[in-house]
């Protein structure tokens, strides 16, 4: 098991393996999915700056993809993912703030998740194939502005809802090797603990969202794909501190921010 991260160090972009301290980055150079190689170079972790492991062509959601949410609210368990596009302007880093985009959209939530990294092209595969073209793992804030559904009775706008820029915070790091089957999602608020899941109870697993968004929709190396999330969504008040914890992965910790007077 190996956690990739990317980083901004003395003006340049890098990536790397992160130490099992946490203190410590093995750099790499090439390509993180494809014929990385170690350069012999360590960078101290508080020396650098870290980025959103990955730029994601694609960045996908779920919607009502675990059980207890699901049974919570009456909804059926879906066959097939219900999936949405966040921007890729909504990419957030780790430690980046999450800012509230307008006066008009201020019930700005937090979903705890798991995003799926993928590590190579793929276009109509099984669920073998697609378990070998998954990367690894890290986790996903998928911020929400939750007016933007239900502000027009004729368009649920969740491109809008979802796509609003800093609301897509993802890392710290990819973890490859990782046993989601064995993990659970903590989301704390303020340090107080709002959500805590088991990702076993995910209704469609990560082989089979890649395979059947596959089949529609041709997936590349680093795009991210957020599993949905479970109980506890709640929404932020600026100045919050919001952390998603998975054990294996780390910590993605992000500040939410309102409107400065002369936004508002």
């Amino acid at each position: 098991m190996a956690r990739w991260v990317r980083f901004e160090n003395e003006g340049a972009e890098k990536f790397g393996t992160l130490a099992d301290d946490n203190a410590a980055i093995a750099v790499h150079r090439g390509n993180m999915f494809s014929g990385a190689a170690p350069t012999g170079i360590t960078v101290a972790l508080d020396q650098v700056r870290l980025l959103a492991p990955t730029k994601p062509g694609k960045f996908l959601g779920l919607w009502n993809n675990f059980r207890e949410l699901a049974t919570k609210n009456g909804h059926a368990f879906p066959t097939t993912p219900l999936y949405f596009i966040k921007a890729p302007s909504a990419l957030n880093h780790p430690d980046g703030i999450i800012r509230q985009p307008s006066s008009e959209l201020s019930r700005i939530f937090y979903e705890g998740e798991l995003g799926i990294v993928v590590g190579r092209t793929c276009r109509n595969v099984d669920e073998a194939a697609a378990d070998a073209a998954i990367f690894g793992y890290t986790c996903v804030n998928d911020v929400t502005a939750a007016e933007a559904f239900g502000n027009d009775p004729n368009f649920s706008q969740w491109a809008r809802a979802k796509s609003c820029d800093s609301f897509g915070p993802i890392g710290p790091a990819i973890a490859t090797g990782f046993d989601w089957t064995a993990a659970r999602v903590k989301t704390l608020l303020n340090g107080r603990e709002r959500q805590n899941y088991a990702l076993a109870d995910m209704i469609i697993p990560p082989p089979r969202i890649v395979s059947l968004i596959s089949q529609e929709m041709t997936l590349e190396a680093g795009d991210l794909i957020a599993c949905g999330t479970s109980l506890g969504v709640l929404p932020m008040r600026p100045g919050m501190v919001v952390e998603v914890v998975i054990d294996g992965i780390g910590t993605l910790r992000n500040r939410y921010e309102g409107l400065s007077t002369e936004q508002a």
